[in-house]
């Protein structure tokens, strides 16, 4: 299934691929499961393009809205998990 994601007109293309495999990545966990160690090293990605912790909520906020998938739920899902652990958020 294709989401909005959410991206800022100034991030480069780069930038943009590595937002885009961040929440592909969560909605891979929502979907089927993802490696938790895979989703931490997209989040740190991620967060190398948005580094401000009010724009994170606010993209996040911006995905969720469009998805229905909580990106913070599978983050915290991951950094509890041990290793490559597979998380899984079906519902």
């Amino acid at each position: 299934m294709e989401y909005h994601y959410p991206i800022d007109p100034d991030w480069s293309t780069d930038e943009v691929i590595q937002v885009i495999d961040f929440f592909q990545t969560v909605e891979k966990a929502y979907e089927k499961e993802a490696n938790a160690q895979q989703i931490l090293t997209q989040y740190k990605k991620f967060k190398e393009v948005v580094p401000s912790k009010a724009e994170e909520k606010t993209v996040f906020k911006q995905f969720e809205k469009h998805s229905g998938y909580v990106p913070y739920k599978v983050v915290k899902a991951a950094k509890e998990a041990e290793g490559s652990q597979l998380i899984s958020l079906k519902k």
